[in-house]
Order: C-alpha cells, then sequence, then structure tokens
C-alpha cells in the first residue's frame, strides 16, 4: 500500500452531511480520489480500486472541520477512497456514490488538488439516462433490505435450521462422479440440501442483522415496523434521480438553495410516514422515474465514454509527471 494522503487529489464529506440531514449521532462520511503511483499503472504486480479502511479514513482528520472531528471521534468515521479510474468508470455509470462526490457543494469539499479541480469541474460529462437505472437501483436495493427487515421483526426465525428439518442426512448431499446418472432420489436430496443452505444463509444473515443494529435504529425500525433510516435514503435517491433526468441537475445538498426537503427526509427518518404510506410512494415515484427518462429528458442515452477516457488519460499523465 501506498501513503494514501499523499496521492489523494480530492476529497469531500459525503453521506448524510452532505444531503443536510445528518444528527448529533450521524458519523462522518468521506468520499475521494486518489492517483496511486507510477507502478500502480505501468507494473502488473499492484492494482488499486479503492480504499476504505477506517483506520486510512483516520489519516483525514485534521481537513474536517472542528464539529466533523468531534463527530468522527465520537461517533465514528468512515468513507472511501476510490482509484481515479474506478471512479470514472462508476461517474460513467452515473453511480449515486461518486455523484455525491462530484456533485457536491463547494463547501463540503476538504481537499483538491489542480487534478481534483479538473475532476470537479468536468462533472457534467458524466450526466446522462444512465441516471434512471443507477438510482432506480440503488432505490430498490434499499427497499429490498427493508423488506428483509421488516419480515424478521414480524416473524423472526424461530431457531437455527437443522439439516434434519429437511429431512438430510448429517454429512451434506455432494454430487457423485458426474458421468454417473443421477437417481431421482439423490436429486430430491441435493434440492432439499440447496434448501438447507439457503435457508442457514437467511439465519446467518438474520443473527448478524441483530447483533450489528445501532441501538437508536433499531428502536426506531422497532417502532415503526421497518427501517426508517433505509426509507429516508430511498425517497432522496428517487427524487434525485427524477431531478436529473427532467433538469439535468444532481442536487445533493437537500436543505435550503436545493429542493429544501432536508426537514422531511429527517422526518421520514424519525417514522413520520407509515411502512404502507412510504410503499405506495415509492412505487409512484418509481413510475415517475421512468416517465422522466422516456417523455422528458433532454440528457443523451449514454455519457461520451471517449471524453472521459480522454480526460483519465490527460489526469493520470498529469499527476504521474507531477505537473
Amino acid at each position: 500500500m501506498f501513503d494514501l494522503r499523499a496521492h489523494t487529489v480530492l476529497l469531500v464529506v459525503g453521506g448524510s452531511r452532505a444531503y443536510g440531514i445528518h444528527t448529533e449521532a450521524s458519523d462522518v462520511d468521506l468520499k475521494g480520489c486518489c492517483v496511486p503511483p507510477p507502478a500502480f499503472f505501468h507494473g502488473f504486480l499492484r492494482t488499486f480500486e479503492q480504499q476504505d479502511d477506517p483506520a486510512q479514513m483516520a489519516s483525514f482528520v485534521d481537513l474536517l472541520t472542528g464539529d466533523e472531528a468531534a463527530a468522527a471521534r465520537a461517533v465514528g468515521l468512515e468513507g472511501t477512497v476510490y482509484g481515479i479510474r474506478k471512479l470514472l468508470r462508476l461517474g460513467v455509470k452515473s453511480n449515486p456514490n461518486i455523484f455525491d462526490l462530484l456533485f457536491c457543494r463547494e463547501r463540503e469539499v476538504r481537499w483538491s488538488t489542480p487534478i481534483g479541480d479538473q475532476i470537479r469541474s468536468a462533472r457534467d460529462l458524466f450526466l446522462s439516462q444512465r441516471a434512471h437505472d443507477a438510482f432506480a437501483g440503488y432505490a430498490t436495493a434499499q427497499l429490498k433490505r427493508m423488506q428483509t427487515h421488516r419480515g424478521w421483526l414480524l416473524h423472526p426465525p424461530a431457531a437455527r435450521p437443522e439439516r434434519a428439518d429437511f429431512g438430510l442426512p448429517d454429512a451434506p448431499v455432494s454430487v457423485p462422479d458426474r458421468t454417473v446418472p443421477l437417481s431421482g432420489a439423490l436429486i430430491e436430496a441435493l434440492k432439499r440440501e440447496r434448501s438447507f443452505q439457503s435457508a442457514m444463509r437467511g439465519h446467518q444473515q438474520y443473527t448478524h442483522w441483530l447483533r450489528s443494529r445501532n441501538p437508536e435504529r433499531a428502536a426506531l425500525e422497532a417502532r415503526f415496523g421497518y427501517d426508517t433510516k433505509h426509507g429516508a435514503h430511498l425517497v432522496r435517491l428517487l427524487r434525485m434521480g427524477v431531478e436529473i433526468l427532467s433538469t439535468g441537475t444532481v442536487h445533493v445538498w437537500r436543505g435550503p438553495g436545493g429542493p429544501d426537503d432536508a426537514g422531511e427526509l429527517r422526518a421520514i427518518r424519525a417514522g413520520a410516514w407509515s411502512y404502507d404510506a412510504l410503499m405506495d410512494w415509492a412505487a409512484s415515484q418509481q413510475a415517475a422515474l421512468s416517465a422522466a427518462r422516456e417523455f422528458g429528458s433532454a440528457l443523451p442515452a449514454q455519457p461520451d465514454r471517449e471524453a472521459v477516457d480522454r480526460l483519465c488519460v490527460a489526469l493520470v499523465e498529469a499527476a504521474l509527471s507531477g505537473s
């Protein structure tokens, strides 16, 4: 590994603080871009995609404001610094995390070299109708997590699955020599084995969820019957997607001067919307997102990948030459 701090060209405060919906219990989330040393481009032994080790993020604490540094110490500090090539690849796909970095307000930028400035200046290159799939996909992921957690809340697994529950022997059922035809009984046993393994994965996910939940968040989830934090992010993502496709503008900041729905998003996170109301709204907003792409978007269907590639070449060459 190399000195991440020395090779970082752009660093911003992202997450809830960039959206304007953070609370006293919110941690500090950093997003950044780095250009690794020459060996990572010219050789084949070293590769770098991203770094998200909290210990590495700690090297940036001195760049934070006093309030942010205090929150990092009291609540936590996390984040991701992407290698420049991965960042640009994800940007071409309209990845919401990368859009947070590219389109956040200047007041959320904590470090930027001339190369970082050029990345932010070229951000409109990444705007395209691919925002539909990216933001809808991230919103759907939030929705599925909520539905899974709600199922666990309403119908918690009674016990760890046992092999006997599936009519299986103590030892796993395996496939014999593939040249030997499988009997009907063995095929049925293999199906039960797969069902057991799936049930085990589900139970492991459930127990991990129970152990790792933030107590405050778990209390809200138990009270309102769903993960309200996921609910707030679901609403934000779908709204941002419609805004991007309809207006060509990315509103990371949700407070005054932006769409000014930060207060509503905080209220949703606090349980203001019922689960059923959220599901109904999400269905209608997903339809609005599709309509924005099909009937009202002036954005190109795809970004100019060649232009982004030329940008990448120029920035990497500038960084490696020290200019």
